[in-house]
Formats: structure tokens, C-alpha cells, sequence
């Protein structure tokens, strides 16, 4: 069943405005300690922003990738450890911020048929901690909510625009549209300064082996010949994680985007099974690709086609792709062959 809904938040700017200067901003990361979230926090240390990064509390005292960091970076961070599905906590580590980049979610699709429950506590619930603290804060001056291409499930044209209609292939991406339609709801209804970011299918350094790429690199490099993989058919637009992380910083700056969802994209695609045999070319052309059932999607679930447009950032931001596919591969193979990177994987296991 395909459900419509259609969230374009419409606004009356037409032209680029660079009015946001985020250096010397206070600004909040969630999600910080994850995959694009860290990037991002390197992005805008760059920037010349005072970061305060919100990373899930645990008692290992684990900040995720942020660990990471060389002590130069990490002691120019304000780390803030909870739960993006504690009001409370979201409220308190949004005191003196000024621009919000909200990334906090639970984002892996199989697990999502497992457990939605939790996905509705934290990509739905946690999105609307964090507008209806937004509301409160008098410093706030622009919220962006992070959504995903998943949203639009299986391309019905192409390239894929805002004006796509939603269609919720899996729990994870239903409690995405949740997320984005709470966003877009208290920008209609309290003129909070949201705007949603879509970025397409961003792989790179740090990135969970949940995923093609990493799922792909890391048995290559632990030494196995026959890689497991799922569905081999379905194509997808390939955004490099710098990419990423400078589209968010652009799409902050630009008040014409206040109000509006935008995509992240390459405008270009590839299939899953080109993809694998890109990087078994690059690390072992001697090994093969076998079909894993248990990382098959449900029929209706399968997303086969994302390929996304970027002409909406491009007329409002200054963003480009700077990096093609074969760069970012390179980048990207090169910073896992790095052991103390490897090994923090898990090979052996289908990470869901």
C-alpha cells in the first residue's frame, strides 16, 4: 500500500541567502558519537563553531567514535552524555545553543522489524523532545532534523525530489516520516526555524557494518573469499560522509531553507551488486559474492531504486559534491585497512 503523504513545507524564498554565519555559534550535535554525527562535529570545529555534542549515555563511559578524536579536537568539544528520549535531559543540553543539529536515531532496517517499539521512542519521540525544547529556548535559531531518503521508499520517478510522495517500506522509515511530519508541524504551527536535511546513502570511515560497504571492506580484508550479501538488484545514490557533513553545514547557513525538507544527493546511482564488485576489484579480485538469505528484505520492504536530486540544495546553498565515488571508495578502504580501525569490527556476525 503506498501512503501519500506529502511533506513539502512550503516558503517564499526562491533565491540563495547566506545570512547564518554559524563561526562563533554555540551549536548541539545528537548523535554526535555516531557515524555522520562525529564527522559532523569534525565539520564544524572546523567551522569555527563551539561544539557541544550529545552522546547516548552508557556506563562504559564510551563517547562512540568521538574516542576517536585526537586530544586536540576532543578537548575543544563540551561533551553531554543521555538519552534523546529524556525530555528533561534534551532540554538542559540545549541551555545557550543556537543552532540544533538533530541526528540522534535508531537507523539499522532489519532491527527495526524486530523492535519498533524503540524506534518509535527514539526517532519520533526524541525529534519531538527536541522542536518542543527548540520552543522554549529563547538563544535557538535554527533547528535541523535529519531525516532519511528511505522515506520515499522505491522511486516512483527519477531523480527523486522533495515533492516525492512518502512511502513507509519499513518501520524504520515509518517512524522517519513520523519524525519529519512532527518537524514540519511545529514550523506550521509555532513558526519554529526547522528545516529537514535528507541526505541520500552516505557511507565512509566509521560507518556501522550494518551497511553494504563496510559489510563488503570487512570480510575482504579479515580474509574471506566468498562475500555474504543480500539482495544484489537494488540501486542506490552514493554520498560520500564529507559530502554529508558539508551539506548540513551549507543547508544551516541558508535562511531560505527555514522552513523546507532538503536532499543530500549525488543525482547518480548504482546497483548493490556493482558496488560489491567495485571493491572486490579494489581489495581482492580473486574473491566471489555469495547470497546470504537472512539479509534478503521482505519483498514489499525492499527499496529498489533511490536516486536523489540535489537541484534544491544547489539553488539555496553553496554545496557541491567534491568527492566521486571512486575517491570516496579510496578513502574509505584506506582508513579499515587500518588495524586498530578493523578491528573494532565484527566480521564474523550479520550486524542488523
Amino acid at each position: 500500500m503506498n501512503l501519500n503523504v506529502k511533506s513539502k513545507i512550503y516558503c517564499n524564498f526562491e533565491d540563495k541567502s547566506y545570512t547564518m554565519e554559524l563561526k562563533g555559534k554555540n551549536v548541539l550535535v545528537t548523535g554526535a558519537d555516531g557515524f555522520i554525527g562525529s564527522h559532523l562535529v569534525e565539520r564544524l570545529l572546523e567551522e569555527g563553531c563551539n561544539v557541544r555534542a550529545f552522546c547516548c549515555y552508557n556506563s562504559f563511559n564510551s563517547l562512540g567514535w568521538i574516542d576517536s578524536f585526537p586530544k586536540h579536537l576532543s578537548k575543544q568539544i563540551d561533551i553531554f552524555t543521555g538519552d534523546i528520549r529524556d525530555p528533561n535531559g534534551v532540554r538542559t543540553s540545549m541551555e545557550n545553543i543556537q543552532v540544533v543539529f538533530h541526528l540522534a536515531a535508531l537507523i539499522a532496517i532489519p532491527f527495526s522489524y524486530h523492535s519498533p517499539d524503540s524506534y518509535i521512542d527514539t526517532n519520533i519521540k526524541g525529534t519531538l523532545n527536541i522542536v518542543q525544547a527548540a520552543r522554549n529556548i529563547p538563544s535557538i535559531e535554527r533547528v535541523l532534523v535529519t531525516s532519511t531518503s528511505e522515506v520515499y521508499g522505491t522511486a516512483q520517478y527519477i531523480p527523486i525530489d522533495e515533492k516525492h510522495l512518502r512511502q513507509p517500506q519499513s518501520p524504520y522509515s515509518a517512524s522517519k516520516i513520523g519524525a519529519d511530519c512532527i518537524a514540519e508541524s511545529f514550523y506550521r504551527s509555532f513558526n519554529l526555524p526547522v528545516t529537514i536535511v535528507r541526505p541520500f546513502n552516505t557511507y565512509g570511515p566509521r560507518q556501522s557494518a550494518r551497511a553494504i560497504i563496510p559489510t563488503v571492506i570487512t570480510q575482504l580484508l579479515s580474509g574471506k573469499t566468498e562475500i555474504q550479501l543480500g539482495d544484489l538488484t537494488p540501486t542506490r545514490d552514493m554520498l560520500y560522509v564529507k559530502d554529508t557533513a558539508n551539506g548540513f553545514v551549507e543547508i544551516a547557513k541558508s535562511d531560505s531553507l527555514i522552513g523546507e525538507d532538503c536532499n543530500i544527493a549525488t543525482q547518480s546511482e548504482i546497483s548493490i551488486g556493482t558496488l560489491a564488485q567495485t571493491l572486490i576489484d579494489i581489495i581482492n579480485p580473486k574473491a566471489i559474492i555469495k547470497q546470504d538469505n537472512q539479509r534478503i528484505r521482505p519483498a514489499n520492504s525492499e527499496v529498489f531504486r533511490l536516486y536523489g536530486s540535489c537541484e534544491k540544495i544547489k539553488k539555496h546553498t553553496a554545496w557541491t559534491q567534491q568527492y566521486d565515488l571512486k575517491k570516496g571508495l579510496e578513502e574509505t578502504v584506506a582508513w579499515f585497512k587500518r588495524a586498530e580501525n578493523l578491528n573494532q569490527y565484527k566480521v564474523d556476525i550479520y550486524n542488523i
